[in-house]
Order: structure tokens, then sequence, then C-alpha cells
């Protein structure tokens, strides 16, 4: 019966090659793991006229003058499909029925 034991440098090697594989790993998830969080949270877009939406404007008017649309005929402010507003932002409604006399 052979057993063959590993010598110290080449379990260096390994754990060398497995930290390189971590941190590889890492360095890709937090690359190509990240939403574009702020991309979508206001609730106009500037839609330029080769079909790029810019959602970050808070108003038309923010959105007409920074936009670039003020410039000329590049483009429109259109309110934006991604957004949700929040709970403060949102209006209750409540269906009210008659009470039975």
């Amino acid at each position: 019966m052979s057993i063959t034991f590993m010598n110290r440098t080449s379990r260096v090697a390994i754990a060398a090659r497995s930290m390189k594989l971590v941190t590889v790993v890492a360095l890709a998830a937090s690359i190509f793991g990240r939403h574009p969080a702020k991309a979508y949270e206001a609730p106009w877009c500037a839609v330029i006229s080769d079909g790029y939406w810019d959602c970050q404007y808070r108003s038309f008017e923010d959105c007409y003058r920074r936009g670039n649309i003020l410039g000329g005929n590049r483009g429109f402010c259109n309110p934006s499909p991604y957004y949700v507003a929040g709970a403060a932002e949102q209006r209750q409604t409540r269906n009210r029925r008659a009470r039975p006399q």
C-alpha cells in the first residue's frame, strides 16, 4: 500500500491558486453583480432621439432643462416606466361603502 504525501511547496502552490481563484470570483461578482440602484429612482426620463432613456429627473421641468431636450429636437420627456412611488408619495384611496340601514 503506497500513500503519497504532498510536500510543503505543492501545498503552498495549491493554496496560492485557491486564493487567486477566490479573489477573481469575488472581484467578478462585485463588478458584474452591481445593479443600477439610482438609475430608475426618478419619476421622469429624458428619451433621447436614438432611444436612450435617461431616468434621473424629479420633475418634467427638470427633465426638459437638464436633459438636453431644450437645446433642439433631441428627444422628449416622458414619465419613467420603472419608477415606483414610495409609501409617502402614493395617494391612499379607500373604498367607502354606505352603511346598511
